[in-house]
């Protein structure tokens, strides 16, 4: 059976010259060692769960002597972090939503409707992109307070729905669409509201994948605010139930160990189920901008 011809920057006809063979042989090399560096913390925190504190602290293996699920089980009934899954995930939710449809709207009106002074509006959002995140986290909680949404996802949910970085992915997307498309649209009747909903963003989906994964990262693993907003118990995410566990006197650190892992799975689970989707729309937003 015939071999499919390799096609790309180095094609077959290129693995004839030496040089290339060298070259591509380097690439390969940096790419597996780049693999290793970023596979090795995670698979040395999962096996460093299976140990007990003693031969944590005293084995310089990297394997464990034996592989006992019953310390996880153990270590997740100690956590109860069942409930602050269920609390991630109502965050999740909500933060992805808003991040799609407050950005997408911005995006959309920066990039298709393009009123008069957006242009300063862009560069706006832009010059945000300069300005550190933590500078913005004391108005952003006085405001939390004055507005008596303490305690509640609402905050959360708002602030993955202000988010520059999404504006512009959003606002080259749309920028690439067919003026045509928008046209037809306007001549139908269709005011912007449903232009944007049943025209524009059925046709964005790369980019609100992209937008989508990015939020779900950002919404899982962040910390500060949930930690300072989400102050009772009972409304705690994963990221800040892992702190008040460390902080408890009584938890060692194989059971730290532990807990992290159980922190780390909805993350590689979603990346495993949705790599190919990630990987895909990555790349045609970035020919499409």
């Amino acid at each position: 059976m015939k071999q499919p011809q390799r096609t790309g920057v180095i094609r077959d006809y290129d693995m004839h010259s030496a040089s290339v063979r060298v070259g591509y042989a380097v690439v390969i090399l940096l790419c597996i060692l780049m693999v290793i560096l970023a596979v090795f913390p995670i698979l040395w925190v999962i096996l460093a769960g299976f140990k007990d504190l003693k031969e944590l602290i005293a084995s310089t293996s990297i394997f464990p002597q034996s592989y006992d699920l019953s310390r996880f089980a153990t270590t997740w009934a100690q956590l109860g972090i069942a409930k602050n899954y269920l609390n991630s995930l109502i965050s999740v939710v909500g933060s992805v939503i808003c991040a799609l449809v407050f950005n997408g709207l911005l995006g959309y009106g920066l990039g298709t409707l393009k009123p008069k002074g957006y242009g300063i509006v862009k560069r706006l959002v832009m010059l945000s992109l300069l300005m550190p995140t933590t500078i913005s986290i004391v108005p952003l909680f006085m405001n939390i307070q004055k507005l008596g949404l303490s305690n509640s996802f609402v905050p959360l949910w708002l602030s993955y729905g202000a988010n520059a970085m999404y504006v512009i992915l959003f606002v080259q997307f749309f920028e690439s669409l067919p003026a045509s498309i928008i046209e037809a649209s306007r001549i139908d009747g269709c005011n912007p509201l449903q232009i944007f909903f049943h025209i524009v963003l059925p046709l964005s989906k790369p980019i609100c994948a992209v937008v989508a994964i990015f939020a779900v990262n950002a919404a899982w693993s962040d910390f500060l605010l949930p930690y300072l907003v989400l102050r009772g118990g009972e409304l705690q995410t994963v990221m800040v139930r892992l702190f008040v566990f460390s902080t408890d006197q009584t938890v060692n650190a194989d059971a730290m160990m532990r807990s992290v892992v159980f922190s780390m799975i909805p993350p590689i689970i979603l990346f495993f189920i949705f790599q190919k989707q990630l990987t895909e729309n990555t790349v045609s937003v970035g020919i499409k901008g």
